[in-house]
């Protein structure tokens, strides 16, 4: 039920089969990519009749990387409202400003499209046991999604991530393991239990598969928007696996003959100013992230002083013709609550940091008033209340 054909590198290009356990290029140490065979899709797959399917990420599953439906594990990801936000909009002159609102996910974050992706594909695999570093919101996802699977899981996470994220992780079964550090730290201690005692390791871009769950945000958007895409996409990106996956679907669509046109998004990376290895690297040129030391902020999702595909994260950026914006915790806070009061969304600090991205954007004039805008609110800000 899939076109899934192969994975390959991202670097070298050297392909893998995608019938088989695969984690990433350990020669290049660089992500894998699913490839799918478009050409056949194109001549078979009606991009108008997915509306007519029960709703849900899975409505997409040709493009999903899973062969037999009964290995899909859902809690009912996926199909997210896009908001309107004309108050807010009004504010900023902006006629189009919508809000991808991720927060309705399972789990109540964007993480549940790529965690139901990758736990359905190590489910077909055979895989019984799975760990993951987490910065707080994919752990909870994995632990939910692990637990309806049947699959044990480890979660491993800094000590200061929000509570909602570690109470739900063990509420639900998983083995909660806190660390004093930051996800780095957790990611180096989940390698161990992958190494040495045969633990499934899903983390960012380390597994081809949980980038293909997010990148059906995008299918989802160019249906909504009737095929035309928007001017520009403002996401909040740490390992950014939604920003790489979205641009990845768009060219999925572009080679199905699906849009209207060949005018695709300005894509925008938006981090804490205090942990932003991206915005430093694209203001320098540069393809590769540099490791951000002493990162902090109050979006603990942008925590991420360098992310495992930091090559495929500047292509996107550089592809699109998009930027990478850096906004202070007190520009999120304040956000924050003027998407709250103007619009009655209680964003998460990521989500609520792509608002503050866009005010300086249209500022410099990077953004025009008049073109078509989505900010991704990645989850609730329920989850952050101490």
């Amino acid at each position: 039920m899939s076109y899934l054909t192969e994975l390959a590198c991202s670097i070298c290009g050297k392909t893998f089969d995608a019938h088989k356990l695969q984690t990433f290029c350990t020669d290049c140490k660089a992500t894998l990519v699913s490839n799918y065979n478009l050409e056949e899709a194109r001549s078979s797959l009606d991009r108008d009749s997915f509306r007519n399917r029960p709703a849900g990420m899975w409505r997409w599953h040709e493009l999903l990387p899973v062969f037999d439906l009964n290995n899909i594990v859902t809690l009912g990801e996926g199909d997210t409202p896009l908001l309107s936000v004309p108050r807010a909009g009004a504010e900023l002159g902006m006629a189009y400003l919508y809000v991808k609102d991720e927060s309705f996910n399972p789990t109540g974050s964007f993480k549940a499209r790529g965690i139901s992706t990758a736990i359905s594909r190590a489910k077909e695999l055979g895989i019984t046991k799975i760990v993951i570093p987490t910065a707080g919101n994919a752990g909870g996802a994995a632990a939910a999604y692990a637990a309806r699977a049947g699959i044990a899981a480890k979660i491993i996470m800094p000590k200061d991530t929000p509570g909602a994220n570690i109470q739900e992780s063990r509420i639900t079964g998983a083995e909660v393991i806190l660390v004093n550090g930051l996800i780095d730290k957790a990611a180096q201690l989940a390698g161990e239990f992958s190494r040495d005692e045969g633990w499934l390791d899903i983390s960012t871009f380390k597994e081809p598969y949980r980038v293909e769950g997010k990148k059906i945000m995008a299918y989802e958007l160019a249906e909504f928007f009737k095929w035309e895409l928007p001017d520009v996409i403002i996401y909040p990106t740490g390992g950014g696996t939604g920003l790489v996956g979205m641009w990845k679907a768009f060219a999925e669509m572009e080679t199905l003959g699906w849009l209207k046109n060949s005018n695709k998004p300005r894509m925008v990376t938006v981090q804490s100013d205090g942990c932003a290895p991206v915005v430093r690297a694209f203001n320098a040129g540069s393809d590769t992230n540099e490791y951000w030391s002493n990162a902090q902020t109050i979006a603990s999702g942008l925590r991420v002083p360098k992310s495992f595909a930091d090559r495929l994260i500047m292509k996107t950026l550089y592809e699109s013709k998009g930027t990478a914006e850096a906004v202070s915790d007190e520009e999120i806070s304040a956000a924050q609550k003027f998407l709250a009061s103007r619009e009655g969304i209680f964003a998460a600090p990521e989500g609520a940091a792509t608002l503050a991205a866009l005010k300086n954007l249209l500022k410099m004039g990077w953004i025009k008033p008049g073109e078509k805008t989505v900010l991704f609110n990645t989850g609730t800000g329920l989850k952050y209340i101490n």
